[in-house]
């Protein structure tokens, strides 16, 4: 038993800090425990899956995979929200939240393996969260078998010298459409984060933390990054932003904005990423799971993506699919049913 949450995770991966940004959202007390080669043995007891993060809770219950974890305990302790009351917008967020983790984790996973800079930095900074306190030069091992194992690993995000133009596209066309949308508001649905902003921040973190994807951003996306800056740990209250979000912001004494502000806002954003990309993708590897394929292709902008099918993506989507079926007011015209 504990008597608080504890939450096992690396810096490194997209999914535990999104969970811990959550946490510190809500003020839970929690314990952040790096999974580190010393800790590993705890963590196997412990786990189901070799995956993090991973929380076990005061009574000593064991949760795994982000968004289950936020959506359950987003039950227990519902204040302050982190979704819209509108079951429209609430939709919308828990749409952009599954685009984040399932499309943008490509660009993620590519940028930090595909070159030789952004692949040396990486490895030699899990090689320090997995031996922490041992000097770089001892650490030439570890690093050389990570990017022995993680460099091949590109394919399972269809990422190849064929796709990565497209996945680079992907990433600088979000990049355009999040930066006047970041600087209208402190996060992305309005005064306080939302499922959408937890989601966004785990992958778009990582990519800020990277050398090539960094030097993007730092040129492009100055609200992005200090959005980023306010997502480490969201304050509670309402914020407006500080010195990134205009004084003159209508919407800085409300939680969420209203539903006509952020469809008109948030249409071009979900048109180019979430239905552009992300749902074609989805759709064509679910058919690919159902089918029993070793590989599909699709057509998105850019070109022809293709990858191996993932079963846990087809659940996903499915998962998805039902949230919007739950949905009993009417969506936007140009949201297709998928």
């Amino acid at each position: 038993m504990t008597r608080q949450y504890r939450i096992y995770g690396l810096e490194m991966s997209p999914y535990s800090i999104k969970v811990r940004s959550w946490f510190r959202y809500k003020q839970l007390p929690h314990e952040w425990i790096g999974r580190s080669m010393e800790r590993m043995p705890e963590f196997q007891s412990l786990a189901r899956l070799p995956l993090v993060p991973l929380v076990q809770c005061p009574d000593g219950e064991v949760m795994q995979d982000s968004t289950p974890i936020i959506e359950w305990l987003e039950a227990r302790h519902p204040a302050p929200p982190t979704q819209p009351a509108s079951p429209l917008l609430a939709f919308l967020s828990a749409l952009i939240e599954e685009y984040a983790d399932e499309w943008l984790n490509k660009p993620m996973f590519h940028y930090r393996w595909s070159r030789p800079a952004d692949c040396a930095s990486a490895a030699l900074r899990i090689a320090r969260e997995q031996l922490p306190g041992q000097p770089d030069e001892q650490l030439a091992n570890m690093v050389a078998f990570l990017q022995q194992r993680m460099v091949p690993r590109l394919s399972l995000v269809g990422s190849s010298a064929e796709t990565g133009p497209l996945i680079e596209q992907s990433f600088r066309q979000l990049l355009v459409r999040l930066e006047p949308l970041l600087a209208k508001r402190a996060y992305l649905f309005g005064a306080r984060p939302c499922l959408a902003d937890f989601g966004l921040y785990g992958q778009l973190q990582q990519l800020a933390s990277d050398p090539t994807p960094a030097a993007l951003m730092k040129e492009h996306a100055p609200a992005t990054l200090a959005w980023l800056a306010r997502m480490d740990s969201p304050p509670a209250g309402t914020d407006t932003g500080g010195s990134s979000a205009p004084k003159d912001n209508p919407h800085a004494d409300t939680e969420f904005d209203s539903e006509a502000a952020l469809l008109a806002d948030l249409e071009p954003l979900l048109r180019e990423q979430v239905l552009g990309y992300y749902l074609p993708w989805a759709q064509a590897n679910e058919q690919a799971v159902a089918a029993g394929e070793e590989h599909f292709s699709v057509a998105l902008p850019g070109g022809l993506f293709t990858q191996q099918p993932q079963k846990y993506h087809a659940r996903s989507l499915a998962m998805l699919r039902q949230r919007r079926a739950a949905v009993t007011v009417p969506l936007p015209d140009w949201l297709p049913a998928f």
